[in-house]
């Protein structure tokens, strides 16, 4: 499975599962940190403009992803801001939080599907195996993400922290 994303979507939930070849204390703190996260967050062509991380549960990732790639057409230009709550963590094997759309001040984007995901980083002897579960309200929810690209996006952003970890090393 290294290098190879794998989506399901069981109902409403959207499950991603990838191996990394990077130990897990890495992989998980490419996730935690903001240093890290802003070499690698978004799709190919967009870059985190803003990144705010409170990496404890109860606290806040709010951050913002701007097109920087002319040949994306519309989307150059465009902004696409987020926030992240943490409900749970547990040092380099899971991290649980709500996803949200949001504005620059971090309020909610009336309209946008929120997600609770779950992630799990299981230690394969030297690289990791990332498992992603988000789970929407409804399947009407998860149907208008997939709609939006996020399978696409998703796909590119992994890459990209594929690339990063390897850098890192």
């Amino acid at each position: 499975m290294a290098n190879q994303l794998t989506t399901t979507i069981e109902g409403r939930d959207f499950i991603l599962e990838r191996e990394f070849k990077a130990p897990r204390e890495l992989v998980f703190k490419a996730f935690s940190d903001a240093e890290h996260l802003k070499r690698w967050w978004g799709p190919r062509g967009w870059e985190l403009t803003v990144c705010s991380v409170d990496f404890r549960e109860g606290g806040i990732w709010h951050y913002c992803m701007k097109c920087f790639d002319e040949r994306q057409g519309d989307f150059y230009g465009m902004e696409s801001w987020g926030k992240a709550v943490y409900e749970e963590i547990v040092n380099a094997e899971k991290i649980v939080y709500t996803d949200y759309f949001s504005d620059a001040e971090g309020n909610e984007t009336p309209g946008m599907p929120s997600s609770r995901i779950t992630m799990t980083f299981e230690d394969r002897g030297g690289s990791t195996l990332l498992v992603s579960r988000s789970t929407y309200e409804s399947e009407e929810a998860l149907r208008q993400v997939v709609e939006m690209g996020m399978e696409q996006g998703i796909a590119e952003t992994w890459e990209r922290l594929a690339e990063h970890l390897a850098s890192q090393q």
